[in-house]
This record gives C-alpha cells, sequence and structure tokens, in this order.
C-alpha cells in the first residue's frame, strides 16, 4: 500500500512500519512504547487515535493540547521536549521523502528535530503528496487553514479555511517551516504510515 513512500523514506535513514488502520498503528505504539517518559506535539491525528490516553496508563506522557492556563501549556511543552520518546504527526509528506511541518509556537518542529531517544511520525494517507512541492503546498494551503480555524485563529485562512494568504496577523500560527531532507543524526526516526485519513 506505500511500498515506494516506504522504500524511500528507508533511503533516508528512516524505520518505517505499515498499518491500514489508526487502531491497528495504535495497538502498535502501544506495544512498543512502555515505562518512558512521552512528549506529544500538536496533533488532531494523535488526538483522533487516542494515543494520549492510551501511553498514559503505562508512561509518562506530557500534551499541551486542550490546556488553556498558558503557563502549564508552557511547561508541558518544556517537559515534552525533554522526553525520551517524542510523537507527532506531520503536515505534508512527499512520496520523494521530504517531511513538511509548519508551526506556531515552534515546539513541535524543535522537537521532532533534536532531544530525543526516538521519535515517531504518525502520518494518514491524506497527509501524502506526490513531491516536495506537493508536500509543501499541503502544509501551507491544507493543514495551516484547518488548524488555524480549529484553534480559533483571527487570521484570514482560518476564516475561510481555504489557503494560506501570507497574512502578518499576529495571530498568525504559520511562524517556522521545518524540512527534513533525511532523518537526523540524533536519535532514531520512525514513520508511521497508516492507510486512512487522520487528521488534517
Amino acid at each position: 500500500m506505500f511500498e515506494i513512500l516506504a522504500e524511500n523514506l528507508k533511503k533516508l535513514g528512516y524505520r518505517v512500519s505499515c498499518f491500514a488502520t489508526a487502531a491497528e498503528a495504535a495497538a502498535y505504539l502501544d506495544a512498543q512504547i512502555d515505562g518512558q517518559s512521552v512528549g506529544f506535539g500538536g496533533s488532531v491525528t494523535l488526538e483522533q487515535m487516542g494515543l494520549y490516553e492510551r501511553l498514559g496508563r503505562h508512561n509518562t506522557v506530557f500534551w499541551h493540547q486542550g490546556v488553556a492556563d498558558k503557563e502549564q501549556s508552557r511547561q508541558l511543552r518544556m517537559r515534552a521536549g525533554q522526553a525520551d520518546i517524542y510523537l507527532s504527526s506531520v503536515n505534508g509528506l512527499a512520496e520523494t521523502g521530504e517531511i513538511v511541518n509548519i508551526d506556531g509556537t515552534c515546539n513541535r518542529v524543535a522537537s521532532i528535530f533534536y532531544g530525543h531517544r526516538k521519535v515517531y511520525l504518525v502520518v494518514g494517507k491524506n497527509k501524502i503528496a506526490g513531491d516536495y512541492e506537493g508536500a509543501l503546498y499541503r502544509a501551507r494551503n491544507r493543514a495551516a487553514p484547518l488548524n488555524a480555524k480549529r484553534l480559533g485563529a483571527a487570521t484570514p485562512c482560518a476564516a475561510r479555511a481555504d489557503k494560506c494568504y501570507d497574512c502578518k496577523s499576529p495571530a498568525r500560527i504559520c511562524r517556522g517551516l521545518s524540512v527534513l531532507w533525511e532523518a537526523p543524526l540524533t536519535g532514531e526516526y520512525e514513520v508511521i504510515l497508516i492507510n486512512e485519513d487522520l487528521g488534517y
């Protein structure tokens, strides 16, 4: 189902696991991650999979999603950034292997890049594009506007949820762009490919 993409990712230094359903992927991650400190990046995909609750039964987990208090949210982001394991989804994944993310606070892209023993990147089939340009376009014009709308941002993209307007709004959530050309040299990276639509 993901043969070409999986082979390209392996050539770039990633471990790759493929699943037909989100439930199967969640069971796999639940079995792999035990007795660890686990950080979560902001992610609708991870929320839909119920991973915070599931992993929280036998791991120490840190996730800021849904936490209204700004100081508590900041503390959770910091702790997530120091965890043994980090989980995130992505905004765009090219079949050629480039992994694209856009971030506002930039804690997620920072943690994906560095600081953990292992990083899992969980990707539904809707996040996949044919090439780097397609993955970047998807991140800017599909994922970011929908995330801005979800967060209630006062931006043109949130109002219509249709595309990036390259706004200069103080509420802009597109403040950092990251591209993984290959797996970073520190830690282990595993891409979890799921043959279902997940997140934005």
